[in-house]
C-alpha cells in the first residue's frame, strides 16, 4: 500500500509542484488512517451558499451521517484551500480530523472562506480581528464563523446544538479566529499548527528575516487573484529546475522576483515587499493578542519539527494562558513535521526514529476523547495542561503547566577551541572571539539535498554537511556523563561584531550521537549514525531587529553588540554518551533570504549592496556568548 504521506512530502521536489500543494494537502482531509472509510456509504453530502451578516455568501459542504436515529454535533473546517470536490455527488475520500472521528459520527462541514474558490466576497491575508464591530458591514473571520454556525444550527437536520472546529496550518488560523467572540454553541476548537504571526515566527518570516521558499513557493500560486467564483486552482509556478539553491542565487536580490517572474500578478508578494518592518500591516494580523475571554475548550496542536508553524501553537497557547486563564486549554506537541499527526504514523522523520506510532496515540487518546467529551458529552476526559513528546528519550509526558515546573535555567557557554560547557569562561583577555567571513555570494546551505522546495527532513537533518565549512562555527561538550533533558524555550544570547552594518545570525542546537551509535535498520541511504549531528532546534535573527521589530537600527562596524533571540521551545533528552553542540553561521540559504550585510532596505536592494563581512563571536566576560536552556532537575 502506498504511503501517501511520504509521497506528498517528496512530490514537491519535482517541477511544477510548489510548496503550496503540501499546504493544500495538509489542509484537506487527512490521508493517514488506521482503516479506510467508505464516506459515501456512511454520509450524505449537501452544498449550500450560507449568507453572512453583510450579505456575502460562503460556499459550504455538509457531510451528515446517514443514520438519522440520533443527533450529532457539528464539526467545522474553514479553509482557503478549496472544499473540493465540488458537486453534490462528489465526495471526499476521507473527512474530519481523523477516521476515528468520522466513524464516531459527526456532522462534518467544510467551507471556502470569504473570497476563495466558490465563496463570494474579497479575500484578505490573515484577516485582522475587529474587537469592536459596529454594524453588519463590519466583518472578520470571527463573525463569519459565528454566522456560519448560527445558520448550520437552524438549517442542518439532526444536530445536537453543539459545534466544534478544527484546522491545520492556514485552516488552523481560522480555527483560532473562530474562538474570538465565539458563538455560544461553539464548545470545542482545535487550532492545529495555526499561523499566529507571520513576521515574528510563522511561515514567511522568522524574527523579521524572510523565509524565502515559504513566501515565494506559496504566493506564486496562492497569491494570484481569482477571475471570479471558481473551482479551479491557480496555475503552478514552473521553476525550470530542481535546484533551489541555484535558482534563488541566480534570481539575485528579492526585488528581482517581481521583475523576473511575478510581473505584478502577485499583489500579496508586493505587499510583503512594501512592509519590511513590523508595522501596522503585520501587527493587525497578530493572532495571540486577541486570545481574550476564550469560552470554548481549546486543544492546541503542534509539531516539534514543524518548519512552517512551530511558533504559532506555542504562542497561541501561552497567550490563552496569560490573557484568558480561566479557559480550558491543552497543548499537544509531538515529534511531527507540519501536520504530521494527521498525515503520517509519526514513528520517524528522516533518519530519526521515535519508537512508536505517535500519531495514533494522539488521534485515539487525545483528539477523539476531546471532541467526544465536549461535543457529545461522551466519556471522561483526563487531559493534563500539556501533552508533550520528549524527543531523544522517545516518550510522551504529561505536565500541569508548560514549560513544566521542575526545571532550572542553565547556560551553555562558548569556549576556545570549539568547546561548549555549562561553566562560564574566565574574564576576557581581549582576543576571546572566533571569526569567520560571511559571503552572500556563497551562502551556507540549509540542507544537503538538492531540491526546489523546503522539504521537512531538514528539521532533524545531520549537520555534518556544513560542520567543516569555514563560515560555520561549531562548539561541543565532552560526552555527557548523564542524560540532560531540556523543556521549554531556548534563548541565544550572543555578543558579536561585524565589519558590515547588518547581519543575520543563525544558531543551531544539535544532538551529537556517539561514534558507536548503531545504524538504522533498514538503512537504504547507508547513513551512519555514529557521530550523527541531529538538528534539535535552529533559528535566525536579523540583527537590525535586535532591539525592535518596528524600528530597525544598523550595526556599528567593529563594535561588540548584544544580540539575543529565542529559538522556540523544545523537549529533548541528550542521552548519556551523546554530546551537545552549538553551531553559529550568518546564512541559511535559500531557507532564509540573503542579508546584504549592509543596512539597506533588503526588499529593494541591488546586487551592488551585497558585501562580504567578517563576523566575530565573543566568548568571555563581559561578552560571554551562551545559550540559555531550561533543564529538568
Amino acid at each position: 500500500m502506498i504511503n501517501r504521506g511520504s509521497f506528498i512530502a517528496r512530490r514537491p521536489a519535482s517541477r511544477g509542484w510548489p510548496l503550496l500543494f503540501v499546504w493544500l494537502a495538509l489542509a484537506a482531509s487527512p490521508i493517514f488512517a488506521q482503516e479506510p472509510l467508505d464516506v459515501k456509504t456512511l454520509y450524505t453530502k449537501s452544498e449550500h451558499m450560507i449568507p453572512m451578516r453583510d450579505g456575502v455568501k460562503l460556499f459550504t459542504t455538509v457531510y451528515s451521517p446517514r443514520d438519522a436515529s440520533q443527533k450529532y454535533p457539528i464539526l467545522l473546517n474553514r479553509t482557503p484551500y478549496s472544499v473540493s470536490p465540488y458537486g453534490p455527488g462528489q465526495y471526499k475520500e476521507t473527512i474530519g480530523p481523523s477516521v476515528n472521528i468520522a466513524k464516531e459520527g459527526y456532522i462534518i462541514v467544510y467551507q471556502d472562506v470569504r473570497g476563495r474558490y466558490m465563496s463570494e466576497g474579497e479575500f484578505a491575508m490573515m484577516t485582522p480581528f475587529k474587537p469592536g464591530k459596529k454594524g453588519p458591514k463590519d466583518t472578520d473571520e470571527s463573525s463569519d464563523t459565528y454566522d456560519t454556525i448560527e445558520w448550520l444550527l437552524k438549517n442542518v437536520a439532526n444536530n445536537n446544538g453543539r459545534a466544534g472546529m478544527w484546522g491545520i496550518s492556514y485552516p488552523g488560523f481560522y480555527a483560532a479566529a473562530g474562538i474570538m467572540s465565539a458563538h455560544p454553541a461553539l464548545k470545542a476548537a482545535s487550532p492545529q499548527a495555526p499561523m499566529a504571526d507571520t513576521f515574528i515566527g510563522d511561515d514567511f518570516h522568522h524574527n523579521g528575516a524572510l523565509f524565502l521558499p515559504h513566501a515565494f513557493n506559496f504566493l506564486s500560486s496562492f497569491g494570484r487573484k481569482r477571475p471570479g467564483l471558481t473551482t479551479e486552482r491557480a496555475p503552478n509556478f514552473d521553476y525550470g529546475t530542481l535546484d533551489g539553491y541555484r535558482f534563488y542565487l541566480e534570481m539575485g536580490p528579492l526585488s528581482n522576483a517581481n521583475k523576473k517572474y511575478f510581473k505584478d500578478e502577485i499583489p500579496i508578494w508586493n505587499d510583503y515587499m512594501k512592509h519590511g518592518t513590523y508595522d501596522e500591516y503585520w501587527k493587525a494580523q497578530n493572532v495571540p493578542q486577541h486570545m481574550k475571554n476564550i469560552t470554548p475548550a481549546v486543544l492546541i496542536v503542534g509539531g516539534w519539527f514543524d518548519s512552517e508553524d512551530l511558533y504559532g501553537p506555542l504562542a497561541i497557547y501561552k497567550a490563552i494562558e496569560r490573557q484568558s486563564p480561566s479557559s480550558r486549554s491543552t497543548l499537544v506537541m509531538g515529534p511531527w513535521f507540519h501536520g504530521g499527526w494527521a498525515r503520517s504514523e509519526g514513528d520517524a522523520l528522516g533518519n530519526i526514529r521515535f519508537g512508536s506510532k505517535t500519531s495514533l496515540y494522539y488521534q485515539e487518546q487525545v483528539e477523539l476523547p476531546f471532541f467526544n467529551y465536549y461535543l457529545k458529552n461522551k466519556g471522561e476526559l483526563h487531559l493534563p495542561e500539556a501533552v508533550v513528546f520528549n524527543t531523544g528519550a522517545n516518550r510522551w509526558r504529561s505536565f500541569e503547566q508548560w514549560p513544566p515546573a521542575n526545571i532550572e535555567e542553565k547556560s551553555l557557554y562558548l569556549h576556545a577551541g570549539g568547546k561548549l560547557s555549562f561553566s562560564a569562561p574566565a574574564n576576557s583577555r581581549g582576543d576571546d572571539f572566533d571569526e569567520y567571513v560571511s559571503d552572500p555570494k556563497k551562502p551556507v546551505p540549509f540542507t544537503s539535498e538538492t531540491r526546489i522546495t523546503m522539504g521537512r527532513e531538514f528539521m532533524v537533518e545531520d549537520q555534518r554537511f556544513v560542520w567543516t565549512r569555514p563560515d560555520v562555527l561549531s562548539y561541543e561538550t565532552p560526552a555527557l556523563a548523564e542524560d540532560v533533558t531540556i523543556a521549554g524555550p531556548i534563548v541565544a544570547s550572543l555578543f558579536v561584531s561585524t565589519s558590515g552594518t547588518d547581519s543575520d545570525f543563525i544558531v543551531k542546537l544539535i544532538d551529537v550521537y556517539p561514534p558507536d551509535a548503531p545504524d538504522d535498520e533498514p538503512n537504504p541511504a547507508n547513513v551512519h549514525m555514529g557521530g550523527f549531528q541531529m538538528l534539535v532546534r535552529g533559528e535566525v535573527m536579523r540583527a537590525r531587529f535586535r532591539n525592535s521589530y518596528e524600528k530597525p537600527v544598523p550595526m556599528r562596524p567593529g563594535k561588540v553588540t548584544g544580540v539575543e533571540f529565542e529559538l522556540r521551545d523544545a523537549h529533548h533528552t541528550f542521552r548519556k554518551g551523546h554530546k551537545i553542540m552549538v553551531q553559529i553561521q550568518s546564512s541559511w540559504f535559500p531557507l532564509v533570504d540573503r542579508n546584504p550585510q549592509k543596512f539597506v532596505d533588503i526588499y529593494t536592494a541591488t546586487e551592488a549592496d551585497f558585501q562580504k563581512s567578517t563576523q566575530r563571536i565573543y566568548r568571555a566576560a563581559p561578552f560571554g556568548s551562551h545559550l540559555k536552556i531550561k533543564v529538568e532537575k
